[in-house]
């Protein structure tokens, strides 16, 4: 039993966040209207190469939810559960996409309770519209683009987000 008492109106929203789509702020903004409080947690993927540090995400997730008021951003190392307990949040929200997706996130569910049996997970299904929309996909547009790409953009990512990425391009090219 974790030595601090958790909230069940708290929830956190963990990932990698590079870079924050459409879909992750359709996800954090239901997650906020059903949670008092929403930590969205930046962390590393160690299987990914980062197009943006975990600073630049931190500043870009912050400028993109600054209007939700109940949600906070943080950045964090190690493993997700112990971020949730250090925050006080008894929830873990989890946004899914396709069939993939939840045998993946099914799986991280059972570890997690096995690492954290205090901690709950809840799915939100991700809006139909950013179902398909992921940051391999964003990056990938982004970096083989042409002049058109700001304009595509703009299905995919807030638009805080899209000179940045474009931005990042133009350094990798």
């Amino acid at each position: 039993m974790p030595a601090t008492k958790l909230d069940p109106h708290h929830a956190v929203y963990l990932g990698s966040f590079d870079p924050v789509t459409l879909g992750h702020v359709d996800i954090i903004t239901r997650g906020a209207r059903v949670f008092d409080r929403l930590t969205v947690g930046i962390g590393t993927n160690l299987d990914k190469s980062p197009l943006f540090t975990q600073d630049e995400r931190l500043a870009l997730l912050t400028e993109v939810l600054r209007s939700l008021t109940n949600v906070e951003v943080k950045c964090f190392s190690g493993l997700a559960v112990n971020f949730a307990r250090e925050c006080g949040a008894a929830v873990m929200v989890r946004g899914v996409r396709t069939l993939t997706d939840i045998e993946t996130e099914f799986t991280m569910t059972l570890a997690n309770r096995a690492l954290a049996p205090e901690l709950e997970t809840v799915f939100l299904m991700a809006s139909e519209k950013y179902s398909h929309i992921s940051s391999s996909l964003i990056k990938q547009v982004a970096l083989l683009g042409n002049d058109a790409t700001s304009e595509h953009l703009r299905s995919f990512l807030p638009p805080q987000v899209i000179g940045p990425v474009l931005a990042k391009r133009n350094l990798l090219r």
